[in-house]
């Protein structure tokens, strides 16, 4: 799940689904998920993969500020595992897809090269691809709450 930092809002219901038959390598998501960057409130969803509730990477797909954290999440030092989002990809919709495009297809390299290759070795291909249909379905279901939280003056457009 998240690391939830003090200033953070969440805007929506958490979804957190199974990637592993014992449930121990698992996605989330949350709708939006508002932090000030740089002096700015920005905000959108929050997709993440964790191993036994300890956060392992996070794509946070906040439209021009989005980015992605990879190697290991460090709560501590969460800007030491911070990687910008690829060029071109500033709006939302096009980070949420690439976020689950590196999910499906670079989940269990990117949890070995996190120190938890054994964890990788757990995800199940089918578990992946319904926890993927899943968190596209919550975020669909959860209205359009970027939207709200801009005319909200809570997050800048």
């Amino acid at each position: 799940m998240a690391v939830k930092r003090d200033g953070e809002k969440y805007l929506g219901a958490e979804l957190r689904v199974p990637l592993s038959e014992d449930g121990q390598v698992a996605a989330y998501v949350w709708p939006v998920r508002i932090v000030v960057i740089q002096g700015m409130a920005c905000g959108g969803p929050t997709i993440g993969v964790d191993v036994g509730n300890q956060e392992i990477m996070r794509f946070d797909c906040h439209d021009a500020p989005g980015h992605w954290h990879s190697g290991g999440y460090d709560s501590t030092n969460p800007g030491g595992s911070q990687k910008s989002m690829p060029d071109g990809l500033v709006v939302v919709a096009d980070q949420l897809e690439w976020s689950m495009q590196q999910i499906r297809e670079n989940v269990c390299d990117l949890l070995a090269e996190a120190n938890h290759g054994a964890a990788a070795q757990k995800v199940s291909p089918k578990l992946l691809s319904s926890a993927l249909d899943s968190i596209k379905a919550h975020l669909a279901s959860q209205d359009d709450l970027r939207n709200k939280a801009i005319a909200d003056k809570l997050i800048a457009s």
